[in-house]
């Protein structure tokens, strides 16, 4: 298994950035990899992707050189093994259910002693039974990027202790789900703000696992600079290649309009 670019980065002490594939298309994944990004992020939660596809596209962030991350809809290791045994190099798990559903998810991801994942010798992940057992599961261990999103009151209590979990790389906030959970919708409000960063605080006094948290989001919009500051170690960054798109079309032919009057 190769090394993990999100996790070089990350270990490195600088910020991860990956963006967003919305399309259902492979070709959108060489295409972040082509621009230089570090990951692209393959959601099935807020997607109708099947497994197929996301095979797909994560064999073309392989042949890119991005690291796929694939965020599950839920906790559910049967599908979290599927993933992993087609190569993905990372999992986001959204809404665990604070310490309990982080352990959940480690145990999913990981091969013993950390987890209790499945082991299947002849899977793409390892190389088509190329790879040593033992090798596969070393690598796999330590390669595999586990991001779990905390996102309500169990998970924001746990915080401490999911982001000391061994196994665990990234504790994710998303911004919307949070906002909801805070009872504000207002992204520029001072008291979400200062929230996130006591989350963040929390999360760099143990020392171990990063913070993710999204680029520009609506509901809570972060700027690069700002997300070093609190300690993000990976980002998705905003907009999504759909905003992008329809962006540039619709100036695109108001420039037209406007010239022909």
């Amino acid at each position: 298994m190769r090394e993990n670019r999100v996790k070089k980065v990350i270990r490195e002490g600088k910020l991860a950035l990956g963006t967003y594939v919305t399309f259902a298309d492979p070709q959108i994944v060489e295409i972040i990899g082509l621009a230089g990004y570090d990951a692209a992020f393959i959601d099935m939660e807020h997607t109708d992707f099947d497994l197929r596809l996301v095979g797909e596209m994560i064999r073309a962030a392989d042949l890119a050189g991005v690291t796929s991350i694939v965020r599950v809809p839920d906790n559910d290791e049967k599908l979290i093994l599927r993933i992993l045994d087609a190569g993905a190099e990372g999992i986001i798990i959204p809404h665990v259910d604070g310490l309990e559903g982080a352990r959940r998810a480690v145990a999913a991801v990981r091969y013993p002693p950390l987890g209790h994942r499945g082991g299947a010798g002849g899977t793409r992940a390892a190389g088509y039974g190329t790879i040593s057992w033992d090798d596969h599961c070393r690598q796999s261990n330590e390669q595999i990027l586990l991001s779990v999103m905390t996102e309500d009151e169990k998970g924001v209590n746990d915080i401490e202790a999911i982001a000391g979990l061994e196994g665990i790389d990234l504790v994710s906030i998303g911004p919307t789900d949070f906002s909801e959970y805070m009872g504000i919708r207002d992204p520029q409000s001072p008291e979400l703000r200062a929230k996130l960063t006591e989350l963040a605080d929390r999360i760099k006094s143990i020392g171990k696992a990063r913070m993710q948290f999204p680029m520009n989001h609506p509901a809570m919009p972060l700027g690069p600079g700002e997300l070093q500051e609190l300690g993000v170690g990976y980002t998705h960054v905003a907009p999504a290649p759909p905003a992008v798109l329809m962006r540039s079309l619709r100036d695109r032919l108001q420039t037209i309009r406007q010239e022909i009057g």
